[in-house]
């Protein structure tokens, strides 16, 4: 391990032993604090977003103010930690919770600080301290990150970035000052990060991908799902694991809802991503634009239909596109990150159900339905972490976000990612 690494882990470690026992609402004061920082900053760190992955400037701004909404939310958040008195026939009974120490995050390019200060927030304001492996193009804005901890007044090795690549992660993780990851990405690296963390019997937590259903009914606002689901397909370039990727549409309704989509979705087109204007930039990277030309193709040759082409236009830019899919093709299997959206045709509530099921994946889904038994029926059974009805998944720091199945495991945001890296020591006497 280079020794500027290894000085930054055991600065981490050093730095925990004091951070562990400052009180929890000194704690909030600074992130309070760092949130106040963030705002004032929104328009310089949401160029940094733009220029490191091409996301529009109008979409990066929001990013990183709904992070100073996300660290507000925990800066005024109930003490969940204190210890927690049980009621027995013991003269003391108690439950503490005690953080475990230094963090690895592994985080991606999609959204550069959402997802890291999303993990962060609440494992720092628990008594841990963090250490950053952002994705390689993302370096100015994990820079960005840490300088902000220091000046809004967080002690040195409270935060810091790591400026390593992939291959450095295992070294890192199996480190001994190393106690837990946090690894939001693809599933193949989610199942790497894990099997490690496994072998040395540390903590992971893991938000993975996801192929989320768009389930329109017969009683539904087409009007109204028609430009929610165009924006939840092509928000962020479609390259957001909760993005809406099947849209699943009951048959009696797909001669009136389709038209209504597809206008919608022609409405995002590729533009200068530092027009505030602009509503779909780029890919993140020519080869990520690859990939999923050869996801389309594959799609297409397994029996997909063309509804509006996927049509690329520079190295990473592409006028979106759609398909219609039917069960059993393998592209269902896997995840499109990118403007390309499909179609599947459903004839009852039933078979949307089993449809939207069908896949690896459990992240979340909508439900487009009017009526409160047909909620209920999706609701219970819909296999993901989250269920929106009549609205796009989007998270909210006040609501548990994760996900199941090849999704990942493990809890952000809310009070209860406030318990995702602390160990709850039982305390028993007479």
């Amino acid at each position: 391990m280079e020794q500027s690494i290894e000085n930054k882990l055991l600065k981490a470690d050093e730095a925990f032993k004091q951070w562990k026992n400052v009180p929890f609402s000194d704690r909030q004061k600074l992130i309070a604090k760092a949130a106040e920082l963030f705002k004032n900053k929104s328009e310089e760190f949401g160029e940094i977003i733009t220029k490191e992955m091409n996301k529009p400037i109008s979409q990066a701004i929001s990013e990183v103010e709904k992070c100073t909404l996300m660290m507000n939310y925990y800066a005024e958040a109930e003490n969940v930690l204190k210890p927690e008195k049980i009621s027995s026939e013991y003269s003391i009974s108690e439950i503490h919770y005690v953080p475990k120490g230094v963090i690895l995050g592994v985080m991606p390019w999609n959204f550069p600080f959402w997802q890291v200060l999303r993990f962060a927030t609440p494992a720092i304001l628990a008594g841990n301290t963090v250490v950053l492996k952002h994705a390689s193009i993302c370096f100015g804005s994990g820079n960005a990150i840490e300088k902000i901890f220091l000046e809004a007044g967080f002690p040195e090795g409270i935060f810091q970035n790591l400026e390593v690549g992939h291959s450095q992660v295992k070294e890192i993780l199996e480190h001994s000052t190393i106690k837990g990851v946090s690894l939001t990405g693809s599933e193949k690296a989610g199942a790497e990060v894990a099997s490690i963390a496994g072998q040395k019997i540390k903590k992971s937590l893991l938000e993975l991908g996801g192929s989320d259903a768009f389930i329109v009914l017969n009683d539904a606002d087409l009007d109204e799902a028609a430009k929610v689901g165009a924006l939840a397909r092509l928000q962020n370039c479609g390259q957001t694991c909760v993005a809406a990727k099947r849209f699943i549409i009951q048959k009696d309704v797909e001669d009136d809802f389709l038209p209504k989509f597809i206008q919608e979705y022609k409405k995002y087109v590729p533009k200068d991503p530092m027009n505030k204007d602009t509503n779909l930039g780029g890919m993140a990277r020519a080869d990520l634009a690859d990939d999923l030309e050869k996801q389309y193709q594959k799609a297409l040759d397994y029996g997909a239909e063309i509804i509006i082409p996927l049509e690329r236009i520079s190295d990473t830019e592409f006028n979106p596109g759609l398909m219609s899919v039917k069960e059993g093709n393998p592209i269902l299997q896997e995840e499109l990150f990118g403007p390309l959206g499909m179609v599947m045709i459903a004839e009852d509530d039933n078979e949307a159900l089993e449809m939207a099921n069908n896949i690896p994946f459990g992240l979340s889904n909508s439900v487009w339905t009017k009526d409160k038994q047909r909620q209920e029926f999706f609701i219970n059974g819909l296999e993901s972490g989250t269920v929106n009805i009549n609205r796009m998944t989007s998270s909210d720091p006040r609501f548990p976000f994760g996900g199941t199945k090849s999704s990942g495991y493990g809890t952000e945001l809310s009070l209860l990612a406030l318990k995702e890296f602390v160990t709850a020591k039982t305390v028993l006497g007479k």
